[in-house]
């Protein structure tokens, strides 16, 4: 599973970050960032959970 970001509708909130902090960053000027885009399996709940939360419907796993 790969994490898509549309940037587009993302609004550097910050849920995914808290959710998979490992998965998900901010840098200093609220970029969002993914630490990798292919999902390892042991994450990929974390990683749903924090789809399903995005508050923008920003994210998305393909």
């Amino acid at each position: 599973m790969k994490i898509v970001v549309d940037y587009d509708q993302c609004e550097a909130n910050g849920v995914c970050v808290g959710i998979a902090p490992d998965m998900f960053e901010l840098d200093d000027e609220d970029n969002l960032y993914t630490s990798t885009e292919d999902v390892p399996a042991d994450r990929l709940a974390d990683v749903e959970n924090a789809v399903a939360q995005c508050p923008k419907a920003a994210l998305k796993l393909q």
